[in-house]
């Protein structure tokens, strides 16, 4: 296969060049930014790309946006995401397609390179290949997300739902703000909205929440 490789560690990067050269496949392109691997996509019509999530400039989801991007303009590229970290949400965004050719593996638990190299024919062949850590998170989050809430959480996240601040959830239900970032901070890991969502995770948790309230 014609594969290009994005991560920004060049010593990971050199490393999968060279094995997946040794493989047989043909490295096409290494990038250590998400702007380089859009740019070299387009350049290099490789059949798949191996992606690590977090890249330059801000290493929180620039890969994965990228991929998910890059799958949009090219339907037929497979992307295979390499990573330290379960990024529920842009994984379930890549995976909605349904279309195959997508892998997830989380980088520590890839054993062999027989194992990243199987995980590369079954995306050639149109299959999809998960770690089975990513499969355990995603069906978690099909189960009711709120259920995990203590009740003081789900009173904090109605209040969020209703357009409040910090601030003035504190003053609601007289406690110190301090107590409410706590809270806000639980309910965030709990709904599996990690860090690489900062700027859209107050939205995602209300979103959740008018879904069962409303659903």
């Amino acid at each position: 296969m014609r594969v290009v490789v994005a991560d920004d560690s060049v010593l990971l990067r050199e490393g999968l060049v060279r094995v997946l050269g040794e493989a047989g496949h043909e490295v096409v392109g290494a990038f250590g930014d998400a702007d380089a691997l859009t740019a070299g996509v387009a350049e290099l019509a490789p059949d798949l790309a191996l992606v690590d999530i977090r890249m330059p400039p801000g290493f929180r989801d620039e890969g994965v946006r990228a991929a998910i991007e890059l799958r949009r303009r090219h339907p037929a590229l497979g992307i295979l995401l390499l990573s330290q970290y379960v990024e529920l949400v842009y994984a379930q965004e890549l995976l909605a397609s349904g279309s195959g050719r997508v892998g997830y593996l989380l980088k520590d638990r890839v054993a062999s390179l027989d194992e990243l190299d199987d995980a590369i024919e079954r995306i050639s062949q149109g299959g999809t290949v998960l770690d089975p850590e990513v499969v355990r998170q995603l069906i978690g989050a099909r189960r009711d997300p709120l259920a995990a809430l203590t009740a003081r959480e789900g009173e904090v996240l109605q209040l969020m739902a209703e357009g409040r601040s910090n601030s003035a959830i504190a003053r609601a239900l007289t406690i110190g703000v301090g107590a409410v970032e706590k809270n806000v901070t639980s309910i965030f890991l709990k709904l599996g909205l990690d860090e690489s969502a900062a700027a859209h995770r107050r939205v995602l948790a209300v979103l959740t929440w008018l879904e069962r309230a409303h659903g």
